[in-house]
């Protein structure tokens, strides 16, 4: 397996938009299986109704899942240094969650240049979470030889 260059970003540049979902309760449901979150909150429309919720609701763990898939994706899961989330607000079935972010700082990590990333995920207008992250940034001279059109400011 090759390994990808890192990313020759600079500060204000966006990360690529990417929507997932609809949620279902059979994403939930094999959230809840594969991480072991049975809280009855993620799979019993009652009891989440009870709890004041009108629906089940989408485990943090399952949209943090997303987050860092939609963000190693586009940098590489071997650049990735740190990945900080927050959860803001549930995510209901039926759920499209829009991933959205950019490169807020450029520095340096043990030596490494790295660009810092400020991380968003809203369904319709409302953030369900934020993140920041730190990746490898690479390239010579401003361009990065994997993707010459990619500048660093």
């Amino acid at each position: 397996m090759t390994a990808r260059e890192a990313r020759a970003v600079g500060v204000g540049d966006p990360v690529p938009e990417r929507e997932i979902g609809p949620v279902t309760q059979t994403d939930i449901v094999r959230f809840a299986g594969a991480g072991g979150d049975f809280n009855p909150l993620h799979h019993d429309p009652a009891f989440a109704e009870k709890a004041g919720f009108d629906t089940v609701i989408a485990m943090g763990q399952m949209q943090a899942g997303m987050l860092a898939a939609w963000l190693t994706d586009w940098c590489g899961i071997e650049h990735l240094r740190e990945l900080d989330v927050r959860f803001l607000a549930p995510v209901r079935l039926g759920a499209v969650l829009r991933f959205t972010g950019e490169v807020t700082g450029a520095a340096e990590l043990n030596g490494e240049p790295v660009a810092e990333l400020a991380l968003r995920a809203a369904v319709d207008t409302a953030e369900v979470a934020r993140a920041t992250a730190v990746v490898a940034r690479g390239g010579v001279n401003g361009r990065s030889a994997h993707s010459p059109d990619e500048s660093l400011r």
